[in-house]
């Protein structure tokens, strides 16, 4: 996206015109420049920084992660807000403040406005980082899973707000599906609602995160990086301006974790989220801290491999669509 006019490429701030008022998101001076040039960006989000990894590692995924980017060719934005600034680009002392801070917040796309208003710091998940990017014009956002809707949502009416997001907004996303702590053929219903197109990455069967296969198919996949840059393209010169992708990107089955330990802890977890009566955002943290106690920390390898994975994907996507045609 080219830089607005009588503004350089490596202008910090980047406004996003709307009706009759103006939107502001500050973008990295790398980040400016690669999207003038209509070279390949990839978004990566921030939340799993700050609420998502313990510490040490938080801080080396998310540099592996923007290395992993730079070395297929592509140019990572880490999006984030600091001090009520909506950040495309977050710059190394960035990631630190991420990484290190108690102060950084959880921001979802509803929470945007007041963490702007009240220059607050905080991290953004799937659904505030996908509108984020969409809006600063990048068109690949790498995740490890999707939110989506939870087991008990006919009673709870809990649902990720990512879906929502992800069906009105231009943006590709990379995940290995969605959290199998979820209710997977539920969420492929509502995204199906929602007209977003979901492809296997070389596969028909939809990935369950720590594990390869969730048990539900898929009706269309995608063989390399060029079938997935022409599925993009396709949207486009449809006119589907409006309507997010997914791509589903499984973990190697050598590489997940055990299928019948993934089942069993699930079981139990569950079991005692409703024995503690845990509802609302604590649930994701709450399994996932389970999970981790419960396999002996392979939970978090998966999760990190699933990361890297995913930006890998991503950024050979982002050249590929990057390419003239």
């Amino acid at each position: 996206m080219p830089a607005p006019s009588g503004t350089s490429c490596s202008t910090l701030w980047r406004p996003i015109p709307r009706r009759g008022d103006g939107f502001l998101i500050r973008v990295g001076p790398a980040v400016a420049e690669a999207l003038a040039a209509h070279r390949a960006v990839v978004a990566l989000e921030s939340t799993l920084i700050a609420h998502g990894l313990p510490r040490p590692l938080n801080l080396e995924v998310a540099r592996n992660c923007e290395e992993v980017v730079r070395a297929e060719g592509a140019e990572p934005a880490t999006i984030g807000v600091i001090e009520g600034v909506a950040t495309v680009g977050l710059d190394e002392s960035q990631l630190e403040i991420m990484a290190t801070s108690d102060d950084v917040l959880k921001l979802s796309l509803r929470d945007l406005p007041a963490a702007v208003a009240q220059r607050r710091s905080g991290a953004t998940t799937v659904a505030a980082t996908a509108c984020l990017a969409a809006r600063a014009g990048v068109r690949l956002f790498a995740t490890g899973g999707l939110g989506g809707v939870h087991r008990g949502a006919v009673e709870t009416w809990d649902e990720s707000a990512d879906l929502e997001v992800l069906g009105r907004t231009r943006i590709a996303v990379v995940s290995s599906g969605i959290k199998s702590i979820l209710d997977v053929p539920a969420t492929l219903e509502r995204l199906e609602s929602l007209n977003v197109t979901v492809v296997g990455w070389k596969t028909l069967r939809f990935p369950g995160f720590y594990v390869t296969d969730s048990g539900a198919p898929l009706d269309w996949a995608v063989a390399s990086e060029n079938e997935a840059a022409n599925l993009i393209r396709a949207q486009g010169a449809l006119g589907l301006r409006a309507n997010g992708l997914l791509i589903a990107n499984p973990v190697p089955e050598d590489q997940q974790l055990d299928p019948q330990l993934h089942d069993r802890v699930l079981r139990a977890s569950l079991a005692e989220l409703k024995d503690l009566g845990i509802r609302g955002k604590e649930v994701t943290p709450f399994l996932l801290e389970r999970f981790n106690a419960a396999t002996g920390g392979e939970s978090l390898r998966v999760n990190a491999l699933i990361v890297r994975s995913n930006a890998q994907l991503a950024a050979r996507i982002s050249v590929a669509l990057a390419r003239p045609r």
